[in-house]
């Protein structure tokens, strides 16, 4: 299993909208940047993201999961942009504001912190791991 993050504007798309599409999940659409379009094509089922709300918040707020694999995105004719659907997890208890990623302890390197303005990011299972401990989720795989 990997492990990614997901970034969204809470105004447009955020965590209790992601919540509401259930066990369907949604579409990851309108990602315009090649390399997170390449780490969507990285992904595989089963994979966990953490959902990020840029902007307004600034916080990991909740897991995700990838329930189908990358496609074509439906939002456009261009066949250069493709996507993955996920569908929510939990949420976080505490969220884990980019504020503490910056400052925590093995969070160094992470692509919140040090490539911020990328949507879809790769996180290693060690990073995983510290920002659900900070989130309150010990048993987080």
């Amino acid at each position: 299993m990997n492990f990614w993050l997901f970034k969204s504007e809470p105004d447009t798309w955020g965590w209790d909208a992601q919540v509401a599409k259930g066990a369907v999940g949604e579409e990851w659409h309108g990602v315009r940047n090649y390399l997170a379009r390449n780490n969507m094509r990285a992904m595989k089922l089963g994979d966990r993201g953490f959902f990020y709300h840029s902007n307004i918040g600034k916080a990991v707020v909740g897991i995700v999961e990838v329930c189908r694999e990358s496609a074509p995105d439906s939002t456009t004719d261009d066949p250069r942009w493709d996507c993955v659907w996920i569908r929510a997890l939990r949420p976080l208890p505490r969220p884990v504001t980019l504020e503490t990623c910056k400052h925590a302890p093995g969070l160094e390197k992470m692509a919140l912190v040090t490539c911020p303005r990328l949507s879809v990011q790769p996180v290693t299972p060690e990073e995983w791991r510290i920002v659900c401990a900070l989130g309150g989720i010990a048993d987080a795989p």
